[in-house]
């Protein structure tokens, strides 16, 4: 129990993000509302909860927020490999836009290293909130990082502006899912 415990609870690896939204990302930020990115490991189990925190951001605060999933794509695997039942989700988002990230592009502009990182950028492309929605390793429920978000996007003040992540590595860090069709696995 207390190493299935000490897995679920371990988040995943964080690195500093930048604090204004990258300059030479292909992604369009949003001039009028913030603009939030989830970055996602399309075969990464504990992603799952975080699609359904996301889903239930959108639900609370519809129209206040450009919201977009990248799915990680390594260069080298099959067409289609990202497009799992976890894009489905992500797509069924009312308002969410999903998409593909070859090779990591964005996940590296945006210094994203696990699966289920998210970042919020204002109209002016300055960071509000970076960090996980799920407040362990793949399970949905009252959160830190949920609640954050939607102060931010319902002109409160947040409790915190950066949280813990809890996923599997996002671009293959440590052998993770080497070989196609494998599943993610952590550290």
């Amino acid at each position: 129990m207390s190493s299935i415990w000490k897995y679920q609870t371990t988040p995943g690896k964080v690195t500093q993000s930048i604090d204004d939204w990258p300059a030479d990302s292909l992604l369009d930020r949003d001039p009028i509302r913030p603009t939030l990115v989830m970055f996602a490991h399309p075969h990464c189990p504990c992603t799952r909860a975080s699609i359904g925190e996301l889903s239930l951001i959108m639900g609370h605060c519809p129209d206040r927020v450009n919201a977009r999933v990248l799915f990680y794509k390594p260069s080298n695997f099959s067409a289609e490999w990202e497009k799992t039942d976890l894009w489905a989700s992500a797509a069924a988002i009312p308002g969410v836009t999903v998409s593909c990230d070859e090779a990591g592009f964005e996940a590296k502009k945006f210094r994203a290293t696990t699966s289920g990182y998210v970042v919020l950028y204002d109209a002016n492309g300055s960071l509000l909130f970076r960090g996980g929605i799920t407040g362990s390793r793949g399970h949905s429920g009252d959160n830190v990082g949920r609640s954050a978000i939607e102060a931010i996007l319902e002109n409160r003040t947040a409790e915190r502006k950066r949280t813990s992540v809890f996923g599997c590595p996002l671009l293959g860090q440590i052998d993770a899912c080497s070989k196609e069709n494998q599943k993610c696995l952590q550290q």
